[in-house]
């Protein structure tokens, strides 16, 4: 017999900027069209950040709601992770900026990066924490502001991002109840299909990364949807088996929302009805670590997801790295 707890999802949220960026806007912007955006990829529209408005400012308003769904209080948290690529600075973390924005002065707070992946990857290292009972509770935010590293002159990946925050509490459940099994990956051989390559200690800031344009998203857009096809249902796949579930068992998928292609493909690998299926990349475009945990609120919110539902999460990210979790929800 062992002391493990059960781990779930107890309140979610998300933010999203005002501001919404068409189809049509992006055709005055580069050599594209509404209908080459949507048929290649399913997006229609994206949100864009106010010019002042920074990514703690998306995920604290997140966290924010999550809290509030949850009936937690600030000076209750353990733990703050924030899965970001686009963090406020290089350091204090952005997880330590939504620390003191929210007054949770208990909470531990670190940010991770695993790009589109990482909110999964955070779901996954907090449950460890809770489940052996180091904490009671975390706060897993997963925020962007892809608009700033964005060259919006090159068509292949300024149509395809955008900006939003999604959080959830997970704390102490039911026993039977919550995180059933996760499953995560990384192949850094094949890391250089998706990157922002200045910045950092390889290529510091200067006038000639600049005039490069190196610090902005540079994507091999074929390589990443072969692999992302390839990974999206394995990774589906390789959670339920270790939780003793079959593709059978799952009510709602909830992936992360890059491509219509790319979740199709997943869908038909893992034989499941469209229906069982999130979809709202069409609204929002890409929000790398932002993704899933926008699109499994609204999914709560509209009511697809109900209590006693096998939901499977999953995404693929730069890295490249992948996640899934197979989650029984609790709430």
């Amino acid at each position: 017999m062992n002391n493990w707890y059960s781990v779930g999802i107890t309140g979610t949220g998300s933010a999203l900027p005002e501001k919404e960026v068409t189809n049509y806007d992006i055709e005055k912007m580069v050599d594209t069209t509404d209908e080459w955006i949507r048929t290649r990829t399913g997006i229609s529209c994206r949100r864009v950040v106010e010019a002042d408005k920074a990514t703690s400012d998306l995920a604290t308003e997140a966290a924010l709601k999550a809290m509030a769904d949850a009936g937690l209080k600030a000076e209750d948290l353990d733990l703050i992770i924030v899965a970001t690529v686009t963090p406020d600075m290089a350091f204090p973390s952005t997880a330590c900026i939504v620390q003191k924005n929210l007054g949770a002065t208990k909470a531990a707070a670190l940010d991770i990066e695993a790009a589109c992946s990482g909110f999964l990857y955070g779901l996954t290292i907090s449950e460890q924490f809770i489940k052996n009972g180091f904490y009671k509770n975390a706060l897993i935010i997963g925020a962007e502001t892809l608009s700033k590293i964005l060259n919006w002159e090159d068509r292949n990946t300024c149509v395809l991002f955008g900006d939003g925050a999604g959080a959830v509490v997970v704390e102490r459940v039911e026993e039977g109840y919550g995180i059933l099994s996760s499953y995560l990956g990384a192949d850094g051989s094949s890391g250089e299909v998706l990157t922002q390559p200045a910045g950092g200690s390889r290529m510091p800031a200067s006038l000639e990364t600049l005039e490069k344009k190196l610090h902005y998203v540079q994507m091999d857009g074929s390589e990443v949807f072969k692999f992302a096809v390839r990974v999206m249902g394995k990774a589906a796949m390789e959670a339920l088996k270790k939780c003793d579930l079959t593709i059978d068992d799952i009510d709602y998928l909830v992936p992360h929302q890059a491509n219509i292609r790319i979740i199709d493909a997943a869908a038909k690998r893992l034989k499941l009805p469209i229906e069982k299926v999130f979809v709202n990349l069409d609204k929002y475009g890409n929000m790398s670590a932002a993704s899933v945990p926008v699109a499994l609120d609204e999914a709560y919110r509209m009511g697809n997801i109900k209590k006693e539902d096998i939901v499977v999460l999953v995404a693929f990210g730069g890295g490249l790295t992948w996640g899934s979790s197979v989650v029984k929800w609790c709430i």
